[in-house]
């Protein structure tokens, strides 16, 4: 959940070409309808050498409906000008805190979005075979993805063995936050294993040093924060495959190894020794807002804070986030070799409800590497990474955001989308928040795992 990431040259070289190798396939009578014919208002233009096989798009419009708000809209309108400079369509742009909800109402309604940035894999699992509205994407955002993304991201696009949906940004879960101006003083180092990570919390707790502080309270979404801690140890302690059967619920959730990866997170989140610095007891976790939760870093009251790469924005401004900074984050470590280097992560898909060719056009755009390194240069306050591999590093501002990207295209990470994104809202959006909830308040193990595979549904 959460909710809510070459030279420079070289790099928009290739995106350019990139582009223009996926749009002669598109554009090239195979009816994938990417192009509308006709003179593109960019012809001509060296930036828009890429773009021009979409033909002339003049007076065309494309309506995007996400949850993606102010501030961040901003950048986003930006990164589409390029596309609207050289093909003459105008993107028509809403964004709303109550999209999940009010998309499948308007497109139930028939008023859906012709295309929609939908953050939940369920979510688009279900629009496609309740509604059936959901278009194909075209070929040409295949091979992008393709190139640019890897099997286990097209799949979470896809349905029933038809891919809909290409990615568009991402973010990084498997991060710890902590003071590198803190460590130095101490003599602490960043951990390389959850081994050492502990030993490290140990020692902080020999100094009189609270080693962590968590928050859960999110409204009516409490409890998200720790789904993930117990996605992130499932991947660590069982490995992706016994969490894909997890996920998919070809194992129960109540699985003994379920069990032992939530006593694993159990030793640090319900240890009095280990938590909540600078806040309160084990209980303070359950009302304490996810926002405010790893702050006590700042005042040294804490050591170690696990959240995603997006809680780069909750630092207040002049906060140094760098490496040498105020605060900074490292990977959370694997506990052994054995699954290799896993990743939590989540992100947004693009889905259309429509295949004119300015849609289809505006989709493909959306999937090249031209339009990820075009939001990287739109957003120089930093907050925003793709896990698109043709994403240029250079162009992002935030070390955090570098730190994202180089997590997402390291060879050796193992990719996962978060858990309860894809499971059924039933279990994904309510009783697995829910029982974690009442987990951290002293509900056992056994009983929190036991209701949540009560609460999954029959079909």
């Amino acid at each position: 959940m959460r909710a809510t990431r070459r030279s420079r040259g070289l790099a928009a070289f290739a995106g350019l070409t990139t582009a223009a190798v996926v749009l002669s396939a598109c554009g090239g009578g195979d009816g994938d309808g990417a192009s509308a014919g006709g003179t593109s208002p960019g012809e001509g233009k060296a930036e828009c050498e890429g773009l021009t096989s979409f033909g002339d798009l003049s007076g065309k419009s494309v309506s995007v409906y996400t949850s993606i708000i102010a501030p961040e809209d901003k950048a986003q309108k930006a990164s589409y000008k390029l596309f609207e400079d050289c093909t003459g369509a105008s993107i028509k742009y809403e964004g709303s805190s109550e999209f999940e909800a009010q998309l499948n109402v308007r497109v139930q309604g028939g008023n859906a979005p012709d295309i929609a940035y939908i953050p939940q894999p369920g979510l688009l699992k279900t629009l496609v075979q309740d509604t059936g509205q959901v278009v194909e994407a075209p070929e040409g955002v295949g091979k992008n993805v393709d190139e640019f993304w890897g099997e286990d991201w097209k799949a979470y696009g896809s349905v029933d063995d038809k891919f809909y949906a290409a990615p568009l940004g991402a973010n990084v879960k498997s991060f710890v936050w902590y003071s590198p101006k803190m460590f130095e003083e101490n003599g602490w180092e960043v951990p390389t294993t959850w081994d050492e990570m502990m030993t490290l919390s140990e020692d902080m707790a020999a100094q009189d040093v609270k080693p962590w502080c968590a928050g859960i309270e999110s409204g009516d979404a409490t409890g998200w924060v720790t789904t993930d801690w117990l996605e992130d140890s499932m991947l660590r302690e069982v490995g992706p495959d016994v969490y894909d059967q997890w996920v998919n619920h070809e194992i129960p959730f109540d699985d003994p190894q379920v069990e032992s990866a939530l006593k694993r997170v159990g030793e640090i989140l319900k240890n009095d020794d280990m938590v909540n610095g600078g806040i309160g007891d084990v209980k303070s976790i359950a009302t304490t807002a996810f926002q405010e939760a790893g702050l006590p870093i700042l005042k040294g009251d804490c050591g170690l804070h696990r959240q995603a790469s997006f809680y780069a924005a909750q630092w207040p401004e002049g906060t140094d986030v760098s490496e040498n900074g105020d605060v900074f984050a490292f990977y959370l470590p694997t506990v052994s070799e054995e699954f290799g280097q896993p990743v939590l992560g989540g992100g947004e898909f693009v889905a259309a409800f429509a295949d004119r060719p300015e849609v289809q056009a505006f989709q493909t755009y959306l999937s090249t590497d031209t339009w990820a390194n075009e939001k990287a240069k739109a957003t120089p306050g930093g907050g925003w990474v793709s896990a698109n591999t043709g994403l240029d590093i250079a162009n992002l501002s935030s070390p955090i955001d570098k730190l994202s990207a180089e997590t997402f295209q390291d060879p050796e990470a193992v990719f996962r989308f978060d858990g309860s994104d894809q499971m059924p809202g039933a279990v994904g959006a309510d009783s697995f928040w829910k029982q974690m909830t009442a987990w951290i308040t002293g509900q056992d193990d056994a009983t929190t795992l036991e209701n949540i595979e009560k609460s999954w549904p029959s079909s």
